[in-house]
């Protein structure tokens, strides 16, 4: 791949297990397994490109409303995901962070996230943050109720300052695949400027050359915050 300009923070909503499933009738939670597989090929290619900072959307807050066998099944590949990351998150100097509220999950997963966290929390390479029980709107009440805490004034920043990814810095660039063109409650406040890259491509589908062509995307874009270029 040529060299491009390559963007600092990536968020990634990685839609379109269920569906790419069904296509192959399959059940849903097969669709799940291949998704999560997905997810270190996909974190791998990112950062050898140049990316700093990856943040998936694994699981919404929303996302409780889904059949509780689903449900079963996520919870399970993401205990299995963060007991194999651990040790490829040491290796590979890879800090892992979890965003969202962890204290609704079942103690042995908030244990081996823990667990994941601490083993890796003074690599200073990579940042991998994994958005779990996450919404945008409940990280920006939560910033807000923090700062009233405190006694601090509310503002841009000092709201900034208390999100869940602020020694991360702002997302540059964020993808959806599986072809809907919304953000259903990502990084709301962080990606006020970010750019948006939408793609039909299912998530268990996007490889190396759908990543390039994100990136390759985001390098045409003029990003003016607002002013004038």
């Amino acid at each position: 791949m040529a060299e491009i300009k390559i963007p600092n923070h990536v968020g990634i909503i990685m839609d379109g297990n269920g569906r790419w499933a069904k296509l192959r009738n399959r059940p849903r939670t097969f669709g799940h397994k291949k998704g999560s597989d997905n997810v270190d090929r996909i974190t791998t290619e990112a950062f050898k490109r140049g990316v700093k900072t990856l943040t998936l959307y694994a699981f919404s807050t929303e996302n409780w409303s889904r059949p509780k066998e689903e449900v079963d099944a996520l919870m399970g590949l993401l205990e299995k995901y963060f007991l194999k990351f651990i040790g490829k998150a040491v290796k590979k100097n890879v800090r892992v962070c979890v965003i969202g509220d962890k204290k609704v999950f079942s103690p042995k997963l908030q244990k081996v996230i823990k667990d994941c966290e601490d083993a890796s929390k003074k690599n200073t390479g990579n940042v991998l943050n994994i958005a779990i029980n996450y919404g945008g709107r409940q990280e920006i009440v939560r910033a807000v109720n923090n700062l009233i805490k405190k006694g601090k004034k509310i503002t841009v920043e000092s709201i900034s300052e208390n999100l869940y990814t602020t020694k991360n810095g702002e997302p540059d660039l964020i993808i959806r695949t599986g072809g809907e063109y919304r953000l259903s409650n990502f990084l709301m406040y962080q990606g006020a400027y970010s750019e948006l890259y939408f793609t039909d491509v299912l998530w268990p589908d996007f490889d190396e050359k759908e990543l390039d062509k994100a990136l390759d995307e985001y390098a045409k874009r003029n990003r003016r915050f607002g002013g004038v270029k």
